[in-house]
């Protein structure tokens, strides 16, 4: 059986309905606001073209009972997650439940057509594991800014030599499916909209921690890329003129502050002028210091490992307040953070925020870490995919 997809915007409300669980036939037949001839005609179709099936009877609410409709079981999306050294490849139910994920190291300096051509790999192998003939579609979660339109990085210090490499077009080629290609942080906040806190929110910001740094926007419960794609792009907003050099080539941006390198930057220049002996120990026995060690420090208490959290925390509280202000969100999300750091991280930050900010603005809004951890980037990539795929007609 050959997956099609929705023909028309009645199909696409039901298929997205389905793809947060389970419903019974008379429940959805209500909130589509069809009368129970033209749900059954739509049912049979979406059946036939293999997106929807029977799940058994569903719960009795007195007369005859109904039955369950899912999304059918061969559906399935892949997800593709480049950035922060590791090359990470899953695929999904269509109700975007990670199923299988593989990840390995990989240098983004190898170049895009090496990297694109190892997810497709990988792609193709869990798929022909699955025993499927095609994938329903793809999303990719790249480090940087994304001509989301074209379906390829922009100018991205994360991804050096990707500029405009058509990720969308080669995928799409090689697995004869629908690909969607964004920046990390738009991906990760699509996935903290379906599967995590996010998603009892219409409004929030989800602010991604790494080597990039970032900040996806949900909007009346879609998001929000502005007219260009490059909404949330902070990590490289100005907060001094003489700050440290920003892999952009600029000075003083938040990410050279904040990013993972300007953390393991900072840890080490504690480490070599002795005033950490936990940072200046690790880095005598392993060499170059990474943000585990850092996290490991401030679990065991360092206290200038914290003091070094502390302060990128600052930094980047101060730019949350702008946002806040401009956007006054629901809940403001982090994710992203190196394991050990998240606790010390979140209490610097909300104390900037709650105390730089108005309270019509922060009265009721929590500010937490992710519970999603590294699942965010993978399940907003088959998000990112299953919105284009149900796309209204």
């Amino acid at each position: 059986m050959t997956m099609v997809g929705p023909e028309i915007a009645d199909q696409t409300r039901l298929l997205r309905l389905l793809r947060d669980g389970p419903r019974s036939r008379v429940e959805l037949a209500d909130a589509l606001g069809l009368p129970r001839a033209r749900f059954a005609a739509e049912v049979d179709r979406l059946t036939t073209q293999g997106l929807v099936e029977t799940a058994g009877p569903a719960a009795s609410r007195g007369g005859r009972r109904s039955s369950l409709l899912r999304m059918a079981g061969q559906v399935r999306f892949g997800a593709v997650v480049v950035g922060d050294g590791r090359l990470e490849v899953a695929l999904t139910d269509g109700e975007l439940t990670l199923l299988t994920r593989y990840a390995e190291p990989l240098d983004v300096r190898v170049g895009p057509e090496a990297a694109v051509s190892r997810a497709v790999e990988v792609l193709g192998k869990l798929r022909a594991e699955a025993g499927l003939a095609k994938l329903a579609g793809v999303g990719v979660a790249l480090p940087g800014p994304v001509t989301v339109r074209a379906g390829a990085p922009a100018v991205a210090p994360a991804l050096p030599g990707w500029h405009q490499f058509p990720v969308r077009d080669t995928i799409a080629a090689e697995l004869g499916c629908p690909v969607q290609v964004d920046n990390d942080a738009n991906v990760m906040a699509l996935g903290e909209l379906h599967a995590g806190t996010g998603r009892a929110f219409d409004d929030f910001l989800y602010v991604k921690l790494g080597n990039a740094v970032g900040c996806g926007l949900i909007l009346d419960g879609a998001l929000y890329r502005g007219a260009a794609s490059g909404a949330g792009d902070v990590g490289h907003l100005p907060l001094a003129e003489d700050g440290p050099l920003c892999g952009c080539g600029q000075t003083g941006c938040l990410e050279a502050y904040c990013g993972d390198a300007a953390l393991v930057r900072e840890a080490v220049t504690a480490a070599r002028a002795g005033r950490s002996t936990a940072l200046g120990d690790r880095l005598a026995a392993t060499g170059p210091l990474t943000t585990a060690d850092v996290g490991r420090a401030v679990t065991d208490g360092d206290p200038v490992a914290q003091t070094l959290v502390r302060d990128a925390a600052r930094r980047l509280g101060q730019v949350v307040v702008s946002l806040v202000s401009f956007v006054n969100p629901a809940i403001v999300i982090i994710g992203g953070a190196a394991p050990g750091i998240g606790p010390v991280l979140l209490a610097e930050i909300r104390g900037v925020v709650y105390r730089r900010s108005t309270p019509l603005a922060t009265g009721s809004m929590p500010i937490v870490l992710s519970d999603l951890d590294d699942r965010a980037a993978l399940i907003g990539g088959a998000r990112l995919i299953s919105d284009q795929v149900f796309a209204a007609c």
